[in-house]
């Protein structure tokens, strides 16, 4: 764990590991997710996915807001070159997790039933030591993420989701086995079971990685300890007053953040238990088409941006502890703008290809329609939530990190006054859900963009970061409904049976080649649209290579709007 290398001060380098990280993380779980339904059912998972969301919000509270957090403070100490003092910070905040982490775990198991239903509270209490777990895996993530490398991160992840899958699977089906005749709860709760010890094995795997990691960078650390010279030593008291002063807002912005989706799972069964008389099977069934199926999907390009988030954290609280602040906001300003090219062309191709990515992951023929008809009405949310994800980071690396606190508050309120009628007096189901969930993030990032506005004097760039990259998304969604259909069509003439591509290697087939040339358009019109500079693509992993590519094929644009801006900036 060197300092040296630019590599390591390049934060759109350590976002490209961490989202490639993520990006393989949300695939595996996507993938053993759909196995793993087919063992247990949609009421299985309906359980799981009721109980998992409740376990979320204790674990964003005891600790795992815990990496963006300790990095931010340890960050700024590491700035200024006290390496003794960031060590000591992150002595505390391991003091600071045994503690908030045990009483969560605490809270898990004795108040389960108190927050979901008797079925559903069997398998949270099996999350209660995964929350105390957490907290020190989360610790070591951010010490690692404040000396700017987040490959031990990465790899922690990617361990933490195969042992995820593969425990999981095995559980589920080793603990479904005495019930395959019998009752059908008793079954799936047996089965959300399974699946709940696959997820603390899975971090329990992770934090062992992580502890190994900081072993073999331990003589480095020493080091540059021993070698520190600074004056001032952080007391215990101020060492408290550092983590709370800078967790708790964390803390509570993150849970209000993800408050929404125990708000909406709460509402939802309730109304829908005690005035519309559904059971609570049927009513957790449903639910996890929503969450367990559609949100699942939804989540996998929504980890670019906590990817950047992540990685941001300590760039921007590094540059704002110096007084840089232009620096920063050139920084931000490039964060956004390669976030939005991920992100809306994510948006737009969830929308056109609802249906087959569906089909791909999870093809039970009962609620395939349902679900990828959620998934594009959802499809939206993923520019809403990466875009206030990524603005939440920049408030908390600013140093303010009471506001994003405020603004989820805000937008929890407005959307659960929306849902609640809609609920009662509408048809709408889960489609209730749908337009919270879009009120909920689209008011995060307007609230969000104001704040930036007003405290950072920060404006983005409108035409290269969100306008051409939208032109091109756009034009790729239409594209590739075109596609779609016509390789459909194609493929049912050949196969002959009209449900053939329901799942399987044919609907594998067509999703890849409809992909494959949606990649390959929307790459082609930024770039001749002159989205990306060339600047901007060497700062990218791979840079010099698509460079070089690019300018092979002429779609390269020489920093030509930058360059006759600055041009005439000098002649003035």
């Amino acid at each position: 764990m060197s300092q040296g290398k630019s590599k390591r001060h390049n934060f759109i380098f350590q976002a490209g590991v961490l989202a490639a990280a993520g990006i393989i993380v949300r695939i595996i779980g996507i993938l053993y997710r759909s196995p793993l339904v087919m063992i247990i059912g949609d009421e299985g998972n309906g359980y799981y996915s009721t109980a998992y969301n409740f376990y979320t919000i204790i674990l964003l509270v005891s600790s795992y807001s815990i990496p963006s957090a300790i990095s931010k403070v340890i960050a700024a100490r590491l700035g200024v070159n006290e390496y003794r003092n960031a060590f000591r910070l992150f002595i505390g905040a391991l003091c600071y997790v045994a503690v908030v982490g045990g009483v969560g775990a605490f809270v898990c198991f004795a108040f389960a039933s108190t927050f979901v239903g008797q079925n559903s509270a069997q398998v949270l209490r099996i999350f209660a030591p995964t929350i105390f777990v957490s907290g020190f895996l989360g610790t070591l993530r951010g010490y690692f993420q404040a000396y700017r490398t987040m490959v031990f991160t990465s790899f922690s992840q990617i361990i933490e989701q195969i042992a995820n899958a593969i425990v999981s699977i095995l559980m589920a089906y080793v603990l479904t086995r005495p019930y395959v005749q019998g009752d059908e709860s008793a079954f799936a709760i047996a089965g959300a079971k399974g699946s709940a010890i696959g997820t603390g094995a899975g971090v329990l795997v992770a934090f062992v990685f992580m502890l190994l990691a900081y072993l073999a960078n331990r003589k480095t650390i020493k080091r540059w300890v021993d070698d520190d010279k600074t004056k001032h030593i952080l007391n215990p008291w101020e060492i408290v007053k550092i983590i709370f002063g800078m967790v708790t807002p964390v803390v509570l912005s993150t849970c209000i953040y993800n408050l929404s989706t125990v708000t909406n799972l709460k509402l939802y069964q309730e109304i829908n238990m005690s005035v519309h008389g559904i059971t609570e099977a049927v009513a957790s069934t449903r639910y996890g088409l929503f969450s367990g199926k559609a949100m699942q999907i939804i989540n996998i390009p929504i980890a670019i941006a906590s990817a950047m988030s992540s990685a941001i954290i300590p760039t921007i609280a590094h540059t704002h502890e110096r007084g840089e602040h232009k620096e920063g906001r050139r920084k931000i300003a490039y964060a956004i703008k390669v976030t939005m090219l991920i992100a809306m062309p994510a948006a737009m191709g969830l929308f056109a290809l609802s249906e087959p990515v569906t089909m791909l992951l999870y093809p039970q023929r009962s609620s395939a329609v349902i679900v990828s008809k959620l998934i594009k009405a959802l499809s939206i949310t993923v520019v809403f939530y990466c875009l206030s994800t990524l603005s939440n980071a920049i408030l908390q690396g600013t140093g303010h990190v009471n506001i994003p606190v405020v603004n989820a508050a805000i937008s929890l309120v407005i959307q659960s006054l929306l849902v609640v009628p809609l609920l009662l007096h509408t048809k709408l189901d889960l489609y209730a859900l749908v337009i919270a969930t879009i009120c909920y993030s689209g008011m995060m990032c307007l609230l969000n963009g104001i704040a930036m506005k007003k405290t950072l004097h920060y404006k983005q760039e409108m035409i290269r970061s969100y306008f051409l990259p939208l032109c091109a998304a756009v034009a790729m969604g239409l594209f590739g409904v075109g596609c779609n259909a016509v390789i459909t069509s194609i493929m049912r003439a050949r196969i002959g049976d009209p449900n053939a591509l329901i799942g399987g290697i044919p609907n594998v087939v067509r999703l890849c080649i409809t992909m494959i040339l949606c990649v390959i358009l929307y790459a082609f019109l930024v770039l001749h649209f002159g989205v990306a500079t060339e600047k901007e693509l060497l700062m990218m992993p791979k840079g010099h290579l698509i460079v070089r590519v690019c300018k092979k094929m002429g779609l390269i644009h020489e920093e030509d709007i930058v360059v006759r801006s600055r041009k005439r900036r000098k002649k003035k």
